[in-house]
């Protein structure tokens, strides 16, 4: 459909009533539909919009849904995929940017946040490392793998080399489980039980190991899971 006058009045009383109160007093599928216009500007979009809230239930399901699962809506096409998967990319950054160099004790909160929003609709289990220095400030937050979890897939003559190249005083795993259960399995404690091993070696502490599973976090060290030493030594 192409725009008329009356849908473009809409969406200039819409733009202005973002630029004076932000998302505030915004429908999910209003949220939505800003974004295709954002990405799309020739058509009235909140047809496309509604169609996207019905299938996902939530502007958070439209945002971690998959580009070939939303490209199956009617309307939505690769230019509306970028503007939906875009401000998810910016809005990672942004997170990101808002946690290195932070206090790992102070910004606890904000960590969680980024972690989730990272991990959190991943279809496939990702390993990441938090790089941490003496003072618990955050240097670096860096992928490790992506793929099944098994004690087989991981090196810890990488995991090792990346933390000294960050000259990291200690560190702390984080992984996903996309079937939403947050409990650790026996390769999640392997792999633990391995790496922990391997940062010993080299006098680097191993703080926690967090999985992710939806909005869910089941953290080693509450759980008084976390092994120590240099036991199972496999470097």
């Amino acid at each position: 459909m192409e725009q008329t006058s009356d849908t473009a009045g809409h969406y200039s009383r819409m733009r202005k009533k973002f630029l004076d109160g932000g998302l505030d007093g915004f429908l999910d599928y209003e949220v939505v539909e800003l974004l295709l216009k954002l990405a799309d500007n020739r058509r009235d979009q909140r047809p496309t919009a509604k169609r996207l809230i019905r299938e996902f239930k939530s502007l958070k399901g439209v945002l971690e849904s998959q580009p070939d699962d939303l490209k199956k809506v009617e309307g939505v096409g690769s230019a509306n995929v970028f503007g939906i998967k875009l401000i998810q990319a910016v809005s990672r950054r942004y997170l990101k940017s808002q946690v290195i160099n932070a206090n790992i004790v102070r910004s606890s909160q904000e960590v969680m946040d980024y972690l989730r929003h990272l991990l959190r609709d991943k279809s496939r289990e990702c390993f990441e490392v938090i790089m941490l220095n003496g003072r618990n400030r955050i240097l670096g937050i860096e992928q490790l793998f992506i793929g099944s979890i098994t004690a087989s897939a991981v090196y810890p003559r990488e995991v090792i080399r990346l933390i000294l190249q960050k000259d990291a005083a200690a560190v702390i795993f984080v992984h996903n489980h996309p079937s939403g259960n947050p409990m650790p399995s026996k390769e999640d404690h392997a792999i633990t039980r391995k790496l922990v091993a391997a940062c010993s070696t080299i006098d680097v502490s191993v703080l926690d190991h967090l999985i992710i599973a939806g909005d869910l976090i089941t953290s080693f060290a509450d759980k008084g899971i976390l092994p120590t030493g240099k036991k199972d030594m496999r470097v």
